[in-house]
């Protein structure tokens, strides 16, 4: 475990360490984007932040509270649904108009949902596009400007929240139907998520070997998916399922904090900088660019289910699936497996 204390020093030196990033956050009006962006802004000089969500009322609330905790940020909110992939495009060509680099993407969209399969206008499960495939999209859009970051030696970070355990630990995935179109449930969303996100960081940290790629599991988290579920509860049950919450879940604060040295820290080095970590990437080698980190900033251990996915070439299968559909998408406005 990374002790907290660790985490707010270093964080604490970002103001000459990292004094200007630019960073991009997707799904940046709420829960661990919006946590993170706090401290973000609270600990550098002069921050270029995106925004990317979908509540107009909501992120501007956000954009003022931001600029009110660093009156020299830079603070931007872009409204899309990025469960379209073409509307990520436009999120990301806004961007490229208006910077020449950016330092963090990091990525936490997506929904809480009992429904079944929802298929956009582009043939994807809309859960499933949020977890993955949205994000795919973002990275490869946006790698131009990452690598533009590594190029003048400044930190190049991609960070995907979601749950890399998920993909170490359960059996399932499904190379016949990755796109889940005809072996759709929520399980297999987050199976298949889980460990498509994983698979495609360690072929990621191979093309850019200058940028770090991470998929980290953020735990109990107050945010307001939790908000969501409880809603409908009176208010006795709210009362103790808060009070129980304070044990349960990481502090906002703390999650913020975390998250940020997540985001930031040498100790994740990139691929070409494998000598100055001792940190396990996802692919079991030390220092390779691509790291699955648990809640407190430690490496999540590597499982016989993973190694089993990586043994039957999962990261090449995931990976051409995952081109296949971008350009499909891209070139036709739809996939169909």
């Amino acid at each position: 475990m990374v002790a907290i204390s660790e985490v707010r020093s270093y964080n604490a030196s970002l103001k000459s360490v990292l004094p200007n990033p630019v960073a991009v956050f997707v799904g940046g009006t709420s829960g661990i984007g919006l946590f993170t962006a706090r401290e973000l802004v609270r600990h550098t000089v002069s921050p270029t932040v995106y925004l990317i969500g979908r509540n107009a009322t909501e992120a501007s609330k956000i954009v003022n509270e931001l600029r009110e905790i660093n009156s020299a940020s830079k603070v931007s909110f872009i409204q899309k649904d990025v469960s379209l992939l073409k509307n990520v495009d436009e999120v990301c060509n806004e961007i490229k108009s208006k910077e020449k680099h950016v330092n963090i993407l990091f990525m936490t969209c997506g929904y809480l949902t009992l429904k079944g399969r929802d298929e956009t206008v582009e043939g994807l499960d809309r859960k499933f596009s949020l977890h993955y495939y949205a994000r795919m999209r973002f990275i490869q859009q946006l790698s131009p400007l990452m690598d533009a970051a590594a190029a003048s030696t400044e930190l190049s970070r991609v960070v995907a929240v979601l749950d890399p355990q998920a993909g170490l630990r359960l059996k399932g995935v499904n190379f016949s139907d990755l796109s889940l179109k005809n072996t759709f449930s929520l399980k297999n969303v987050m199976v298949h998520a889980s460990a498509m996100l994983s698979l495609s960081a360690a072929q990621l940290a191979k093309q850019h070997p200058e940028t770090t790629y991470m998929h980290a599991y953020p735990s109990g988290v107050e945010t307001g998916v939790t908000r969501q579920v409880f809603g409908p509860l009176n208010g006795v049950a709210k009362f103790v399922l808060s009070k129980l919450g304070r044990l349960m879940f990481v502090p906002q604060g703390e999650s913020g904090e975390r998250h940020l040295f997540a985001a930031t820290s040498p100790i994740y080095a990139p691929r070409v900088a494998a000598e100055t970590t001792s940190m396990v990437g996802s692919d079991g080698v030390v220092g390779s660019g691509s790291y699955l980190l648990n809640w407190n900033g430690e490496i999540l251990a590597d499982t016989d289910n993973a190694r089993k996915l990586r043994d039957d070439g999962g990261v090449d299968k995931v990976w051409q699936h995952t081109e296949e559909v971008l350009k499909s998408i891209e070139e036709r406005g739809s996939y169909s497996p």
